[in-house]
């Protein structure tokens, strides 16, 4: 781990809340947003999410599992993921989700007209919008937790 923390304190606490109480506890509602206020299927949501996770490296994101109503993603969901170009496990919704995590993730600037019109075609702009605040949420966060190191630690925090 990058950071120190005292011993005794819960990483993720310590360095989301008490390091950077401002910022880190604004992050950590955002990050919890993300989840309990979705509005997009669990499949789509995992392989957005599951793509951002893999590229980060965040060890964490990688082994969670979305859950609702009981519900996860099956166990070989995440490879699924990977191979998401040529998985035959995904419908056109699931497979387009990990394209835009992968493309958002590693090239932005590559979001082309065709891409556009497929997006369009499959999702409303509203779910645009709320994917796009998603691959936000975990890159950004992802990435820090795996960067400093949090991320063999990071457990979610209840509501």
């Amino acid at each position: 781990m990058m950071i120190d923390v005292p011993d005794g304190k819960d990483p993720i606490a310590y360095v989301w809340g008490e390091m950077v109480p401002g910022i880190g506890a604004a992050a950590a509602k955002f990050s919890l947003k993300v989840y309990s206020d979705t509005t997009l299927g669990l499949r789509e949501f995992e392989a957005a999410r599951l793509r951002i996770a893999q590229i980060n490296g965040c060890i964490f994101c990688q082994d969670w599992r979305t859950e609702r109503d009981g519900t996860t993603v099956e166990a070989t969901f995440a490879e699924a993921v990977e191979n998401w170009r040529t998985t035959d496990a995904f419908d056109d919704r699931t497979r387009l989700a990990a394209e835009y995590a992968e493309r958002y993730a590693l090239d932005h600037h590559g979001l082309d007209e065709e891409f556009w019109v497929r997006m369009a075609a499959a999702y409303d702009q509203r779910q645009i919008v709320e994917l796009t605040m998603c691959l936000g949420s975990w890159l950004a966060f992802g990435r820090l937790n795996h960067v400093l190191g949090l991320d063999t630690v990071c457990v979610l925090p209840t509501h």
